[in-house]
């Protein structure tokens, strides 16, 4: 389904029942075509983790609750799911009846894994919060910067003799295709291979700042962008998004081998 059919980025009314039939999913191939990737042979491992802070329902009783949890998408699943339309899903919980927590569990387990084409793991609760990230952070540079978007890979720059470190940017801003609403993130990146430019790095983090493109998709372009022209030898990948409508999103890609990344939160989260 194109973002154009989408009933997201209009007004919509606020769902008065449980409705599986609210969530959109969007075929991922749709993003992976642009970088000449076949679903059939992935670059990378990896999963979107969202944490979800407004989840509610009635009891049996008719008498609210209220949790929070996390729902992890494996990257190698033919669908994501529109953060908008997560949201309203979650939000039709509120007015229905469910006999205990681990049915609402089990419910958004099956409807969210039909949503992605694969198993989605749904757990209650969220991960803490990272007093501080082991990564050098390189938004301190004094530069110039004058470019915005579109994404430009030729900045990327690598050199010299094979390290491995972890940089950082706190300074990621692209936009939802659906709303046009800004996406913020903190996108940190750990490799091994030739030495990166850090201004170069710098420079292209931020000209995704006017781009639209889905926070998985965005994720995937600067793995795929950072292997072709940093050459990396291993790379892992993860974007942390600010909260929007109760819900934060962080895309994880990596060369297999790698162990998924702690499941930690930032401080804007």
């Amino acid at each position: 389904m194109s973002t154009q059919d989408l009933p997201l980025g209009r007004t919509v009314d606020y769902p008065r029942a449980y409705d599986a039939a609210l969530l959109y999913p969007i075929a991922r191939a749709q993003g992976r075509r642009e970088l000449g990737l076949d679903d059939g042979a992935l670059p990378f491992i990896g999963s979107d983790r969202w944490n979800a802070y407004e989840l509610g329902w009635l009891d049996g009783r008719g008498k609210p609750r209220v949790a929070t949890a996390t729902f992890t998408v494996p990257a190698n699943s033919p669908n994501l799911v529109e953060s908008k339309s997560l949201k309203l899903y979650l939000n039709s919980f509120n007015a229905s009846r469910f006999d205990g927590a681990e049915a609402v569990r089990a419910t958004i387990t099956r409807d969210l894994s039909k949503a992605a084409g694969a198993p989605v793991h749904v757990a209650f609760g969220l991960p803490a919060i990272d007093r501080g990230v082991p990564a050098e952070l390189v938004d301190g540079l004094d530069i110039t910067i004058d470019q915005y978007g579109p994404p430009n890979a030729q900045l990327l720059k690598a050199g010299g003799e094979s390290t491995e470190e972890t940089l950082a940017s706190a300074l990621l801003k692209s936009n939802c295709p659906v709303t046009g609403q800004p996406d913020w993130a903190t996108v940190s990146i750990h490799y091994r291979g030739p030495r990166i430019d850090r201004e170069g790095l710098l420079r292209y983090v931020v000209s995704f700042r006017d781009h639209c493109e889905f926070h998985e998709q965005c994720v995937e372009r600067i793995f795929f962008d950072l292997m072709q022209h940093a050459r990396c030898e291993a790379l892992s990948v993860e974007a942390r998004y600010t909260r929007r409508g109760g819900l934060d999103i962080n895309p994880w890609r990596a060369t297999p081998g790698f162990a998924m990344p702690h499941a930690g939160r930032d401080e804007r989260q």
